[in-house]
């Protein structure tokens, strides 16, 4: 089974969905199932320096209570799949275009998901600023993946078309939010919905590959 996960790594919920798509997966032992991270830049305008993530945050909500409110809702949901959200450490609003491209450089070598999950941690448990290259390459080196081979790769500009491609391929599958699963290419899923959805999407695509032949 093929599982494309439109995500940004500068979004909460994306952290929240995919975990609980591993532990869906988890009690499925017996699927085989491909995940492949998807490219979705949820604020593709913001300058490769950042914003201020304070002023940036208040801005986008309409106010410093709502602001706080939304946060505390997904640092208690966050708790609940063993996730902490810091965002009081958080000190930029980020570009991830080099995010994404290291993701799927990452996956050249297999580790596209450790290094997601870096680089969610990073930015939100840890507040590291993922447009500093020491910090983005520090997330790099704490998934297992060379250093140096990631700083030639962010240089060369490699896989800038790939993660357009990927935000305009979004766009086609009407794609206004993330996180976003497309399982097999048949059928999708919004959101970080509870792992008993994505149990009954897995299960029902399942059955239906194993009807098939």
């Amino acid at each position: 089974m093929r599982i494309e996960v439109f995500a940004d790594i500068a979004c909460p919920w994306c952290y929240i969905g995919e975990k609980r798509l591993e532990r869906a997966l988890q009690q499925r032992p017996g699927l085989e199932a491909e995940l492949e991270w998807k490219p979705f830049q949820l604020q593709p305008g913001i300058p490769p320096e950042g914003y201020p993530w304070e002023e940036f945050m208040v801005r986008k909500f309409g106010g410093l209570e709502r602001m706080r409110s939304a946060f505390e809702q997904v640092a208690r949901v966050g708790r609940a799949e063993g996730l902490e959200f810091n965002f009081g450490r958080v000190a930029r609003a980020i570009n991830t275009a080099d995010g994404h491209r290291l993701i799927l450089w990452a996956a050249r070598a297999g580790r596209q998901w450790p290094l997601a999950e870096a680089l969610f941690r990073a930015h939100f448990t840890d507040g590291k600023n993922l447009n500093d290259p020491g910090d983005l390459l520090e997330a790099v080196a704490s998934a297992g993946l060379d250093r140096e081979a990631a700083r030639e790769f962010l240089a060369s500009g490699e896989l800038r078309n790939a993660v357009e491609e990927s935000q305009r391929l979004a766009e086609r599958f009407g794609v206004q939010g993330v996180p976003f699963f497309v399982f097999d290419r048949k059928y999708a899923l919004s959101g970080a919905q509870p792992v008993e959805v994505f149990l009954r999407v897995l299960d029902h695509v399942a059955q239906e590959q194993a009807t098939a032949f």
